[in-house]
């Protein structure tokens, strides 16, 4: 413990005075600092005796909990009724404070999931985001292959639909919409005019559930059943197709690697550390068969044991997946397994859950697998961390000297504003690291609430939807706003009552003047420098990606323009028509019978004759 703590003079500290009033109950406590962050999350079945531990003298500690004490100002208890809850609080705190002593993960968040929306038709569709409205969620999918050969099935097997409409049982009556092409090429059973039922609609959604995690067995026999219900109706033409389909969910299966011959279902976790840090690889297993594989980094492992991170592994990752299998295999037997598994168990309705560790050599074989995957991820980020920590351009170096900033700026976001008489206003904003463009990081804003040419107020829109809930490891070190004084005001407006406190400037196209908030007379760099240079890098990039969204955005109102000037043809379905055919040159050659599908007989002629007569035809 430091000098400060543990001389006799100092003043009592806060945490002091409480130990001696703390319940002897289960609970969670927090550790907090001078600053009051909270720097530690603890269990305990008996409040009292656990958190007393830590200021025991005579108690040998290991560095990692003896320098976490040594910082620790004041505490704060929460009481639990049991240690359960006391587990569950615990790794909710974790996940929202992210205490620096304590385990917290770095999921895959970058790849994507397939999801099955919350509605009352549901739709399946890959995402990188939560969805409005809830939805349940399948991966994360770590190779796009993967993914595309799941949703390929999907969409083989199951006439679901790929729509945004807002389809319920009051607009279904009210027949406020018509199938679409994927209907009449039987990828849709068309629940929009209902001609499925809602109850056998949500019966292919429970199927598609199904193969997304791995039970391959159930959807199998519905298809089957299905099969011989159309045999026996002497519907031989539909029973062929679902022969077809269980030969396609037979070829999906074989691209499964299979690592149990008694078909069970488990989640194996593997974890291999080195340095400071740490990697937590599971395989998820249904079936016998892998269907997933998911991977955890882990900072600031420090002396934690591999014991401890596979318990925080566990409660952080079982507290958002609900699919939780029988048996979960981990590496060696944990002090808080019981405890564990019956927080599972209260999860999936008092079902059979447990904790094993190898009881065999090919769970032994297996679990080698996992922590050689875990390894190799684990190698490969130490490495690329290495490169990026090493690798600093002298451009950026110079950057923060001429301008004054605190931090190297790494990572710096530029805005740009692109508009043609105050019309499709859009706003771009380009990511650049280390000297270099993420385009994966890219984002294009359309803007919603200025109406007019009005730079000043595009500026504050797109600041306000970009760093009013910016986390603190997506800040950037210098933002660049592509324009003068009254641009670079309204930015900082924004920042300033979000308090958000990033560095940020404007740079003039004209004498390539650049302004810095509060500050009336502009930095003028050398033509030649290499820092401006990079700024008109970043500037001319943001404006590039600005005037090709706006080229976009332009075209299709221009486009929907057109269609607008046909008799009968409004803006919803002249939006319903691009929608399905793609663009006003496909609507163009569409005959008059494909028309009528979408629109009806009446405003296909119309259509029809339009672009037969008009100018505008070929």
């Amino acid at each position: 413990m430091d000098s400060e703590l543990s001389s006799n003079n100092r003043k009592t500290l806060p945490y002091q005075s409480k130990l001696q009033v703390l319940p002897q109950k289960p609970g969670v406590y927090r550790f907090l600092n001078r600053e009051g962050t909270v720097i530690y999350v603890g269990k305990a079945q008996n409040l009292r005796a656990r958190v007393k531990q830590y200021f025991q003298s005579t108690r040998s500690q290991e560095p990692r909990i003896a320098v976490m004490a040594s910082k620790i100002y004041d505490l704060e208890v929460t009481v639990t009724d049991t240690e359960v809850e006391a587990l569950i609080l615990e790794a909710n705190l974790i996940k929202e404070l992210k205490p620096r002593y304590n385990v917290v993960l770095k999921d895959d968040k970058s790849y994507p999931y397939i999801a099955i929306t919350h509605e009352e038709y549901p739709r399946v569709l890959v995402t990188r985001k939560r969805i409005a409205g809830g939805a349940d969620y399948f991966g994360p999918y770590t190779e796009v292959r993967s993914m595309r050969s799941a949703l390929k099935t999907i969409r083989s097997l199951f006439m679901i639909r790929s729509c945004n409409y807002d389809l319920n049982d009051e607009t279904i009556a009210k027949r406020k919409y018509k199938v679409c092409l994927d209907y009449h090429i039987k990828k849709c059973g068309g629940p929009c005019e209902g001609l499925v039922s809602k109850t056998e609609y949500q019966r292919m959604i429970v199927q598609v559930a199904n193969v997304l995690n791995g039970k391959t067995k159930d959807v199998r026999r519905y298809l089957e059943t299905e099969m011989n219900k159309r045999a026996e109706e002497l519907k031989y033409e539909e029973a062929a197709l679902y022969r077809d389909k269980i030969q396609q969910l037979h070829v999906y299966e074989e691209k499964q690697k299979i690592i149990d011959p008694k078909e069970r279902d488990r989640d194996i976790f593997g974890v291999y550390s080195e340095q400071d840090s740490a990697c937590c690889v599971l395989f998820r297993a249904r079936e016998g068969k892998i269907i997933g594989n998911r991977n955890f980094l882990i900072q600031n492992v420090q002396s934690h044991e591999i014991e401890d991170i596979l318990e925080q592994v566990l409660e952080q990752y079982y507290l958002e997946n609900n699919d939780i299998p029988e048996t979960i295999l981990v590496p060696e037997r944990l002090d808080s397994q019981s405890l564990i598994e019956e927080w599972l168990r209260q999860m999936v309705g008092n079902a059979k859950v447990s904790l094993t560790y190898p009881q065999n050599e090919n769970d032994k074989q297996l679990l080698e697998l996992v922590k050689t995957n875990a390894q190799y991820v684990l190698k490969e980020y130490l490495l690329q961390k290495s490169q990026a920590t090493d690798y600093i351009p002298v451009t950026l170096t110079t950057l923060q000297q001429e301008l004054h900033l605190q931090e190297l700026p790494r990572r710096i976001e530029c805005f740009d504003i692109s508009t043609f008489q105050g019309s499709d206003t859009v706003a771009s904003m380009v990511v650049f690291v280390d000297g270099k463009p993420k385009k994966s990081e890219y984002r294009k804003y359309h803007i919603q609430t200025v109406k007019g040419q009005d730079d000043f107020a595009s500026i504050r829109e797109v600041i306000e939807r970009r760093y009013s809930k910016i986390s603190f490891e997506e800040k950037p070190n210098l933002i660049v706003i592509d324009g003068g004084k009254g641009q670079l005001s309204s930015a900082q407006e924004v920042l300033t009552r979000y308090q958000v406190h990033i560095p940020v400037i404007g740079l003039a196209k004209r004498l390539e003047e650049i302004f810095i908030p509060n500050v009336d007379e502009p930095i003028l760099l050398p033509k030649t420098s290499p820092s401006l240079r990079l700024l008109q890098r970043i500037r001319n990039e943001a404006h590039r990606f600005a005037v090709e969204y706006h080229r976009v955005v332009r075209t299709k109102r221009v486009l929907r323009t057109e269609l607008d000037l046909i008799k009968g043809v409004g803006k919803k379905r002249a939006k319903e028509l691009l929608e399905i055919f793609g663009s006003v040159q496909a609507i163009r050659f569409a005959n008059e019978e494909q028309l009528a599908e979408i629109v009806g007989p009446k405003v296909a002629e119309q259509i029809r004759e339009y672009f037969d007569t008009s100018s505008n035809g070929l």
